[in-house]
């Protein structure tokens, strides 16, 4: 076992929480969470006996997986109600729920379109205000001196701003730090990770992201509306709101965890689809990182939701710039049309797109490599919230030191006519020019990207683009990560831009013009090799930045560009999203199991021995099991009944520990074995009524006479649980496990008795490292 003395946590939860209850697997160490809201050391039954603790330092294995996150409840559980339920309806009720499920992916993408727009409207007026502020102090103190005054005005002004948005994430709600997109990526994967699609957790991302992006970090605001769209995605689809207490008594057929991962596919497409203006891209998105089961239906639908998300957004912030018919805004971030004349490509430079690819590889394998050793400093050191806060700030303040001293030092001055230059900052050029570097530094991140993109030959001094590559690329590797809401999409897009067009610049100069010219399309080839040398995505990637740019002629440059960036970054280190993933020791399973894993059997990975439940059980047994801190199990095989103890108790079904809670609360048992079980008759609204947050066990009170109850668990129980033996082999017992989107795979042998139950945990800590198969180290966190 690992000697871990605690481990970092995206809730920062301490089991506040019924949806951070029990789980399956082997008891490991008790070790309780980061963030400043666990005890300094011993076990979770002390929580409340020792003071909140910190310690200095906190030992982190990188080989170890947690046993607090708990998996989701993917496979249906065909019992007695629901199959009743099920032929009760008849092919019209099943139309209305298909059209329910078309209502709801169109409100997702209402919504989600809305959300952005906000966001949007928000970041440009307040960074808006800040910049004319700054702009105006400059001017003033360029001609009277004491520009030192400027800096700390600029530093100050971002310092603030970003503190407020990062107490919130730290004080409030830890799981809306970053873009959220390894936490959905979780989700959907079947994991969940507390909090993470809570109506809190959206107010915090968005009003975080807000806040992050006005504070002038290395971020953009496009990564977290994937987070805000899966949010969005499973408040809608439940009918009501668990945090505000409000049940709207609609979509109560939906309440289950295989119909809510489903729409929430579909919240994060349309948030990817109101980021870019890529509603197919969005969809592919979707398929590509996030979900992990698909089908024809669902792919029809999603894109429904991200079309839905693109419009409205396009009609609400077409009208709010003045031009309400034009529909000229289709995303969050637009990098302009690229004009096929002047900016096309040539057979011969093939091989130097490729080239590209091969340097934004490598560049981004060295930024995700950075990264981690960053995050792991983070982890050990920087666990208390205001630590993070101050991280935070402190970051803030270098960002903006960094881009004054750079304008301040820069004497790249361009002339003023036809620029697109927002804020043109003058400082120390003559009349009717302003300072090139001032337009990468002293301008939101998305605009500094469509400038890269569109700005005409000679906009850029060739040293302003290798100083701001350098300075940018550290200054946006040491802010992911920190605690405030922000992604990682557009800061990579602009480092990649900025090399791109300068590596144009260098081309033009070796060919003496020609058509090499122009550096934009070489700054839209960096930036795709940046970014997909950063998070590894291909497919949806090549398409977004199709979409993106309005122009299918870049297709084939851009895929090649980001396959190369792909190949040649796994080479060196996992993409940020699995990386950021693998350190919360999150038990992710991939698509396919260790390749060399054929050795290993369903015996060898199996959780033994196995907690069983008699088909009629006494209540006090149940009572006990489920109260029983050792074995936090959510899935128990019941066997016959057998009076007779020569007989073999074979395996009749599988109950799940949020069922026989219900079952509890209920009261649904009898007086005696002997008496003929007439119970009360529950209904599968009961079930869901209770869903996602089960009451947990100690606050259902049984007396001493209700214990000696007896249970039938025949109508509730899933008859036909799957089951594999135990010869079979690892790789086959991953496939039927992660294709099903299983939980438990009960292991029988060959005379139907339960030896055994394979769950995630077991599956997920066998991983390929560098000298072969390695299992990894269970912790209890």
């Amino acid at each position: 076992m690992a000697n871990v003395a605690k481990k970092v946590s995206w809730s920062g939860r301490d089991r506040d929480d019924e949806d951070d209850d029990e789980e399956e697997g082997r008891a490991g160490e008790a070790t309780p969470l980061l963030n400043g809201t666990g005890p300094g050391a011993g076990g979770a039954r002390q929580e409340t006996e020792l003071p909140r603790q910190y310690p200095n330092e906190i030992p982190h294995n990188e080989k170890l997986l947690s046993l607090k996150y708990e998996s989701l409840d993917y496979d249906n559980s065909e019992n007695q109600l629901f199959l009743e339920e099920e032929r009760r309806i008849n092919h019209a009720a099943f139309r209305t729920v298909e059209i329910k499920r078309w209502v709801i992916c169109a409100m997702i993408g209402i919504l989600t379109g809305l959300v952005a727009c906000f966001i949007d409207i928000v970041v440009e007026n307040l960074a808006g205000l800040k910049y004319r502020v700054v702009k105006d102090n400059i001017d003033k103190f360029t001609e009277k001196g004491g520009l030192s005054f400027s800096l700390l005005l600029w530093a100050t002004l971002n310092a603030s701003v970003v503190m407020v948005g990062s107490v919130i994430v730290a004080f409030i709600e830890p799981v809306a730090a970053g873009s959220g997109i390894p936490q959905i990526k979780c989700y959907l994967n079947g994991v969940k990770i507390p909090h993470v699609v809570r109506l809190k957790t959206l107010v915090i991302k968005v009003c975080g992201v807000i806040l992050s992006v006005v504070g002038g970090l290395a971020v953009g605001k496009e990564g977290p509306m994937i987070h805000s769209g899966a949010v969005i995605a499973a408040g809608i689809s439940q009918g009501r709101s668990t945090s505000l207490k409000r049940d709207f008594k609609i979509f109560e057929y939906f309440r289950r965890d295989t119909e809510k991962r489903d729409f929430v596919s579909a919240g994060a497409a349309a948030g990817v689809s109101a980021a870019f203006g890529a509603p197919v891209g969005g969809v592919l998105f979707s398929l590509e990182e996030g979900a992990s089961f698909w089908n024809q239906f669902l792919t029809w639908r999603i894109f429904f939701a991200s079309m839905i998300s693109t419009f409205t957004l396009n009609s609400v912030l077409s009208v709010y710039h003045g031009n309400a018919w034009d529909l000229s805004s289709p995303g969050l971030i637009n990098f302009g049309r690229f004009d096929n004349e002047k900016m096309g490509y040539t057979i011969q430079e093939i091989p130097i797109f490729i080239f590209m690819g091969v340097v934004g590889g490598i560049l981004g394998a060295l930024f995700n490599a950075l990264n981690y050793w960053l995050t792991m400093f983070r982890i050990r050191y920087i666990h208390r919230p205001c630590l993070q806060v101050i991280e935070a700030m402190l970051v803030a303040a270098v960002t903006a030191a960094v881009g004054f001293v750079m304008i301040y030092c820069s004497r790249d001055c361009q002339p003023i006519q036809g620029s697109t230059v927002t804020y043109p900052l003058q400082l120390f050029c003559a009349d009717g020019e302003y300072n090139s570097m001032a337009t990468a530094f002293f301008n939101t991140p998305e605009k500094s990207v469509v400038n890269l993109f569109h700005d005409p030959p000679g906009s850029y001094n060739p040293m302003t683009l290798g100083m701001f590559t350098l300075m940018y690329f550290f200054l946006a590797c040491w802010t992911y990560g920190l605690t405030v809401s922000a992604g990682v999409f557009i800061p990579s897009l602009l480092i990649g831009a900025a090399w791109g067009r300068l590596f144009g610049i260098s081309l033009s100069y070796l060919t003496k013009g020609s058509i090499w010219a122009d550096p934009g399309k070489y700054a839209l080839m960096g930036a795709a090799a940046q970014l997909g040398g950063i998070v590894r995505m291909t497919l949806s990637l090549t398409v977004i930045m199709m979409e993106a740019t309005g122009n299918v002629t870049y297709g084939f440059p851009i895929m090649l560009v980001l396959m190369t960036a792909k190949i040649v970054g796994d080479y060196f280190v996992e993409g940020l999203y699995d990386m950021h993933i693998q350190l919360q020791s999150v038990p992710f399973l991939h698509w396919e199991a260790p390749v060399t894993s054929h050795s290993l059997t369903a015996r060898e990975v199996m959780s033994t021995p196995v907690t069983c439940l008699r088909r009629i059980e006494r209540v006090g047994t149940v009572v006990d099991i489920l109260s029983d801190t050792s074995s936090n199990h959510n899935g128990f095989p019941v066997v016959e009944s057998n009076p007779d103890a020569t007989q073999v108790a074979g395996l009749r079904g599988l109950i799940l520990r949020s069922q026989l809670i219900v079952l509890l609360k209920h009261k649904v048992f009898v007086e005696r074995a002997n008496l003929s079980l007439v119970q009360r008759r529950l209904k599968l609204k009961d079930f869901r009524d209770a869903y996602p947050r089960f009451p947990p066990i100690q606050s259902i009170h049984v007396s001493q006479d209700e214990r000696e109850c007896m249970i039938d668990l025949s109508e509730f129980m899933n008859p036909s649980p799957y089951t594999v033996p135990q010869e079979a082999s690892l790789p086959r017992v991953f496939k039927l496990f992660r294709a099903l989107g299983l939980r438990h795979l009960v292991v029988v042998d060959n005379r139907n008795e339960v030896v055994g139950m394979v769950t995630r945990k077991d599956l997920a800590r066998y991983r390929l490292g560098k000298e072969g198969l390695e299992e990894l180290s269970l912790a209890q966190t």
